[in-house]
């Protein structure tokens, strides 16, 4: 019903192929992942994807406070940053998801009537943040040029997230891109929150 087509051409295709096709967001390849397959890598994935947010937040936090004593005595300090840094990228990513949920349910309730849409809708979104795993080669081959690649790699998740948006509930362009601002806007939101309450987010 969603792609109008008598059958799904990437049945046929090499996984190379749709691997291919899906990082070009082409949306039918979206459609074959989500809907022709059986991955149940969801949750690793988003686990995976956030300890590599954490690990770039996490250098970016130990390069600005370098301490050049070999007795380092707040070594487990700089071990529990890597675990804020992960709640922090956990907290960011769950508020991102809440604001995208609650658009798209006030703007068409009947894409989201049942419990299954939003499960798909959030596996869809989980899978669609695969492009955070570039930050392990962005932070790999460090150079002058990382703050443009960590905003291209960001760009580009956004991207992923709205073809998912758009093939898991048959919408056109434009909802699943002010779906994408909102969740953007209620992360923000989030942050600025925590920070007003003191807490170092």
């Amino acid at each position: 019903k969603s792609c109008q087509k008598p059958v799904d051409k990437y049945i046929e295709y090499d996984p190379v192929i749709i691997l291919i096709n899906a990082v070009l967001c082409k949306a039918q390849a979206y459609r074959h992942i989500l809907f022709n397959t059986k991955i149940n890598i969801h949750g690793k994935l988003c686990v995976f994807c956030l300890l590599c947010e954490a690990y770039l937040r996490w250098l970016q936090l130990q390069d600005s406070s370098q301490n050049t004593d070999p007795d380092d005595l707040i070594r487990y300090a700089k071990e529990w940053d890597f675990y804020r840094m992960f709640g922090i990228a956990s907290l960011e990513q769950t508020s991102f998801f809440i604001g995208i949920f609650i658009t798209l349910w006030w703007m068409t309730p009947e894409t989201l009537k049942r419990k299954s849409d939003f499960i798909l809708l959030l596996k869809a979104l989980l899978l669609s943040t695969y492009g955070k795993l570039l930050l392990i080669p962005a932070v790999i081959w460090e150079h002058d040029y990382t703050p443009l690649c960590l905003a291209f790699i960001k760009v580009f998740v956004l991207i992923s997230n709205s073809q998912a948006i758009r093939v898991t509930l048959n919408l056109n362009r434009i909802l699943p891109w002010f779906a994408i601002l909102f969740g953007l806007i209620f992360e923000n939101g989030v942050v600025c929150l925590f920070q007003k309450m003191g807490w170092d987010v």
